[in-house]
């Protein structure tokens, strides 16, 4: 055995400063890099972490603006605190453990205690602008990727007292990254209601909220709410409640500020407390699942030091609401019984109609029953005895490690095109679903109909959502449809099936559209793949006289060779965001109901544009 490659001594052994730690090992401090097109990649952590010290200084009780802007993949944020003492300015964004926050009288209550948040985005920036402005002077200070290369003097200023941080993600680090505005502006929604009276101001646009959570159901709800929201505030608790004429159960919940977009402690605590006190209201017991059915909820608690599953804090671990504390479970029960059974009792009205709901849940359980037995014993049978589903090997429920974040499901339709995939995929982290032909047009259809149909239920049950998000076993799902008249039908049907009875999965960003290239420009010596007409116009000129130019009609016609290019490290994902101004409703009429001339010309003016683009490819 050779002992070549086996030396450990002690230059075996090395100390990595701050900086390089953050560089190489990046996932642990901000979650996945990604480019932008998933609202948990790292881009918008690197945001998220510089507007959270801005909130500490507002719960603080100093300044109620902040402003941000986003413009060239440069992020600049200003607030109107008190501003970082200035002999520490430097320190707080370049030394590991440093910040107010281990003072647990000053941030008792913030999210960001482990003094890394504005590190991390230092040191994943080509560039860090920090100015810290504090009675009439004024602390500045350059930074690329954690290394200081301007240490301006303090000096005299007219600026008002705050913090101002500029920074641009280091392009090397997240490659091909843009940001896609929706999701920050999600993101800022989110902290003006879990901060009624703070004024964000993203790109000159202002972002305010006077009700908190129950502005964020209001302004979220893509159905009317079947009975007035019900608005309940505590001590360090904030619950916003309705039911809606829709499947399945959403939340929205919060730890000191935070969106756990997984849930955790507080959520499985809020969902418990909430039957038991519908049960007991009504002194019946009825079954969870109906008591739920259809729930749209938001839950804000505020804890002592709170344990998340992982540094980008998107689930709950703690079970105490502050170290040898009361319980999660106890604090939000406690909570519920008084202030849901008080409102019950002042407002009948509502509980009737909760009741009625519950009833009407119970009854389409009871006659969905059979056929979702069925349905799934069907679902097992074909997954022995057919190749719908080439699975993968890695799923999203195992968090077994961070490869969870990229388990894919490509949705696809047609033997060449799912062939091709299944060949060049990636088999730890990437299944495959086969269509066979155009599904089901479910717009207005019942659940009875994903139980019935074949395809609908094979999906169902791929994914595991039938009962909600948590088991989901892919994080992200992807329709793979070719980019012509009959792969964009595809795609709206099966949109519509997303939308109609698992909206959850739509919202909270799992869905994604697979972009493949259009055109491949190449010679002798280079390939470019173009995934537009501009694209292929530049590569063109990048490659000279003459070269040959291959159309992409439909992803058969892409070898598994190639398609390894398109969804391995250079995959793109055009995210499916549901417009704020548009409800779920309102999208599946406009594309899925009854034809109307707005529908008819919108699809004429969109086929014009691609017969124009063929037309110019045949001259």
């Amino acid at each position: 055995m050779s002992t070549e490659n086996n030396n450990y001594t002690e230059d075996s052994i090395r100390t990595l400063d701050w900086k390089e730690h953050i560089r190489l090992r990046p996932g642990m401090y901000i979650g996945k890099l990604g480019d932008g097109s998933s609202a948990d990649d790292g881009i918008y952590i690197l945001i998220k972490e510089v507007i959270d010290n801005c909130i500490d200084e507002y719960v603080m009780g100093h300044g109620k603006k902040i402003e941000v802007k986003v413009k060239d993949n440069i992020v600049s944020i200003r607030d109107y605190g008190r501003g970082i003492p200035l002999g520490k300015a430097i320190d707080t964004v370049s030394k590991i453990n440093t910040g107010a926050k281990y003072d647990s009288k000053a941030f008792k209550k913030s999210v960001g205690l482990n003094g890394v948040g504005t590190k991390a985005v230092n040191a994943l920036s080509t560039k860090f602008v920090l100015e810290s402005y504090r009675e009439g002077k004024v602390k500045r200070a350059v930074f690329n990727q954690g290394n200081i290369i301007e240490d301006n003097e303090i000096t005299d200023t007219n600026e008002t007292n705050g913090t101002f941080v500029s920074f641009q993600a280091d392009g090397s680090v997240f490659k091909n990254y843009k940001y896609r505005f929706p999701y920050i502006e999600k993101m800022i929604w989110n902290y003006c209601y879990l901060n009624p009276g703070l004024s964000i101001w993203f790109n000159g646009n202002r972002f305010h909220s006077k009700n908190g959570l129950l502005d964020l159901l209001q302004n979220n709800m893509d159905n009317e709410p079947l009975y007035p929201i019900i608005h309940l505030k505590g001590d360090d608790i904030e619950v916003a409640i309705t039911h809606a004429k829709q499947y399945g159960e959403e939340y929205y919940s919060f730890v000191n500020g935070q969106h756990t977009t997984q849930g955790g402690t507080h959520q499985n605590a809020f969902r418990q407390a909430y039957v038991k006190v519908i049960r007991d209201y009504f002194n019946k017991n009825y079954e969870a699942v109906d008591i739920r059915t259809s729930i749209v909820a938001a839950v804000s608690v505020k804890v002592m030091e709170p344990v998340f599953e992982s540094q980008t804090k998107t689930k709950l671990g703690s079970l105490e609401i502050e170290p040898g504390g009361q319980s999660m479970n106890a604090f939000v029960n406690d909570f519920l019984k008084e202030k849901l059974d008080n409102f019950l009792h002042r407002n009948t009205d509502v509980a009737e109609i909760i009741e009625k709901k519950i009833k009407q849940s119970e009854k389409e359980r009871k006659e969905l029953s059979g056929i979702r037995k069925l349905a799934k014993d069907r679902a097992k049978k074909a997954s022995l005895h057919n190749k719908k589903l080439r699975d993968c090997r890695v799923h999203y429920t195992s968090k077994k490690d961070e490869r969870h974040l990229d388990t894919t499901l490509f949705i696809t339709e047609g033997d060449s095109a799912s062939g091709s995939i299944t060949k060049s995929r990636n088999v730890n982290t990437q299944a495959v679903f086969s269509l066979r032909g155009k599904p089901l047009n479910s717009y207005g259809l019942t659940k009875k109909v994903v139980y019935e149909n074949e395809e609908f239920n094979l999906i169902q049950a791929a994914l595991d959502i039938e009962d909600g998000l948590e088991s989901l076993r892919y994080n992200n799902v992807v329709i793979a449809t070719d980019a012509d008249v009959d792969g964009m039908h595809i795609r709206l049907l099966l949109l519509t099936f997303f939308l109609q009875f698992f909206p959850d999965l739509v919202k909270n960003g799992h869905v994604y559209i697979l972009q493949t290239p259009l055109f491949r420009v190449r010679n002798k010596k280079e390939t470019i793949y173009c995934y537009s007409e501009q694209e292929r116009v530049n590569a063109i000129d990048k490659l000279g006289k003459n070269p040959e130019i291959t159309r992409f009609k439909g992803l058969g016609e892409i070898s598994p060779d190639e398609f390894k290019h398109f969804i391995g490290d250079n995959i793109r994902l055009e995210p499916v965001l549901v417009n704020k101004e548009s409800t779920i409703e309102e999208l599946l009429t406009f594309y899925m109901g009854k034809n109307t001339p707005d529908r008819q010309t919108f699809i004429i003016e969109n086929l014009r544009v691609e017969g124009d683009l063929e037309a110019e490819l045949a001259d």
